[in-house]
């Protein structure tokens, strides 16, 4: 019977370290599927996702690596826009969500290239996570200057 309690609180262990793992999944997927936008994904704009997801959103280097990896494995399978906003639009509050459409502003600008499906990506997410055009456009003017530096 203890050993029976123990894999209870054991197993619950397991599904938080998934629920954990989940909200990396879901960044790098957008992230992966903001970089594919234009049909290719360079290693700046994974560089910079890496950073970003290191850095700004402090996540665990050796979990970013595999997330990222199978992200980029499953890029051609993305997942539709809603399913990353409705799980965004759950646990971030709106400064996070701000700094999530900057960032995915600085991984499109990392080739110094913007295409028109680009920007229509970050206009919908934007939409989509309840973010003005207002601060949607000045967080890429942000992300722009830090691309400049």
């Amino acid at each position: 019977m203890f050993q029976s309690l123990k894999n209870i609180f054991v197993g619950d262990q397991d599904i938080n370290l998934e629920n954990e793992n989940n909200e990396i999944d879901i960044l790098c997927g957008l992230m992966i599927e903001a970089a594919n936008t234009d049909g290719k994904v360079t290693q700046e704009e994974l560089n910079k996702i890496s950073y970003s997801l290191i850095n700004i959103f402090k996540e665990d280097p050796k979990i970013v690596e595999q997330s990222l990896t199978k992200a980029f494995e499953n890029k051609d399978n993305s997942r539709s826009l809603y399913f990353y906003t409705s799980k965004i639009n759950k646990s971030y509050t709106d400064e996070k969500k701000i700094k999530l459409i900057e960032v995915l502003w600085e991984i499109i600008l990392a080739d110094n290239e913007i295409h028109d499906f680009e920007t229509n990506l970050i206009r919908r997410l934007a939409g989509l996570l309840y973010i003005s055009d207002v601060e949607c456009g000045n967080a890429k003017i942000r992300a722009g200057k830090k691309g400049q530096r």
